[in-house]
């Protein structure tokens, strides 16, 4: 436990120096072994790093940034604070997947952070009663259907608030992340919605205590809520919106993006038409849309008492392919054939089987997953 402290201690001093960014922490720490040795080294030898230089050397020596870790540690542990470095088990795997991840992670509630499905929905803080209507029966619908994602936004006003809301109104876990540090919440007015959320979810940041909600936070934020999901939504957006920001980040970060068409003129919709006319999104008129889109089945989560059923009565050839597709996702039919250990002959009759029983799916490249 000491051991971890220390370590954590030094993993936050260093996402406070001044310079050093999430791809130039990962570098220091890559060359020097961890985050501790960075603040053991001399200053010469730090400077001889790439992407270093003299500047963030300086820096690193400059300040006590460990004596604020401290202060920060102290914090955490008053307020029951998870925290979670990108080396740890529990930080998010899907933000591992990002090369501008955050170097320590902040979590407020006690939630997983690696649930199946996650999805994000964002939009303008001016939203129109058309736009949380729509934002309410997106999570309705997807609630309605089988299906429980975790729902991801940034507690601003607008469509972010409604797809929190929506999400607790039914029973669906969600998640907020912050611009600023856990000791406050912005917008003030939120802080009801946010004592709701903690009751199903989590308040997540990589800001420390005493961190301002400055606008350039909200960037930081964003990237975060991007790359914490597996399906980034707009719904309502100014063609320069902070929503289009995320939108981006997503597509960046190759993550699904769908967004809700409006009427043309209408500043509000211009960020998701112009999302769809670019292809950097995918329609969104209706729930099936998100189907088609995330390759889901309807009955996945439905029928999984009649599939267990139905997996019992396979035969040993359709058991051992079954399983060999659940651990290799999304395979093509020539993946099959030659890493599958399956008679070469049989494979194509055994995935019709397979399909019409409704525990396997074709999708988009005659590619297969297990149901």
């Amino acid at each position: 436990m000491v051991s971890h402290q220390n370590s954590l201690k030094h993993f936050i001093a260093l996402s406070l120096v001044s310079g050093v960014g999430n791809i130039t922490a990962r570098q220091l720490i890559s060359y020097l072994g961890s985050a501790e040795a960075i603040f053991k080294e001399k200053t010469d030898t730090l400077r001889k790093i790439p992407g270093v230089g003299p500047f963030i050397s300086s820096n690193i020596k400059k300040k006590d940034y460990l004596a604020l870790a401290e202060s920060e540690l102290e914090f955490i542990e008053k307020y029951k604070i998870n925290s979670y470095t990108f080396l740890d088990q529990n930080y998010p795997n899907r933000l591992k997947q990002c090369e501008d991840a955050p170097l320590v992670l902040f979590q407020k509630g006690g939630k997983n952070l690696n649930k199946k499905l996650h999805i994000s929905i964002v939009g303008t803080r001016k939203a129109s009663e058309y736009g949380k209507h729509y934002c309410n029966k997106i999570i309705e619908d997807i609630k309605l259907n089988g299906f429980e994602p975790v729902i991801i936004s940034g507690l601003a006003y607008g469509i972010d608030s409604c797809a929190h809301q929506a999400a607790l109104d039914n029973d669906l876990e969600t998640w907020a992340v912050l611009g600023h540090g856990l000791d406050r919440i912005y917008p003030a007015k939120n802080k009801t919605l946010a004592k709701k959320i903690l009751e199903n979810g989590s308040l997540i940041t990589e800001f420390s205590h005493g961190s301002f909600p400055a606008p350039s936070n909200f960037i930081s934020r964003n990237r975060i809520i991007a790359g914490l999901s597996d399906l980034t939504i707009v719904v309502e957006s100014a063609k320069k919106g902070g929503s289009l920001v995320t939108a981006d980040l997503a597509f960046g970060y190759n993550r699904e993006v769908m967004a809700v068409p409006g009427r043309i003129g209408d500043s509000r919709s211009e960020g998701c038409n112009f999302l769809i006319k670019t292809n950097k999104a995918s329609m969104l008129e209706k729930f099936e849309d998100i189907v088609y889109t995330m390759a889901w089945d309807k009955k996945q989560n439905l029928n999984k008492g009649h599939q267990l059923n139905l997996f019992e009565q396979l035969n040993t050839e359709q058991k051992q392919l079954c399983n060999w597709l659940k651990d290799n996702e999304d395979s093509p039919i020539d993946r099959i054939i030659k890493q599958s250990e399956i008679e070469k002959s049989k494979i194509p009759a055994l995935l019709l089987e397979l399909e019409f029983m409704n525990l396997v799916k074709v999708l988009p490249g005659k590619c297969y997953r297990a149901i």
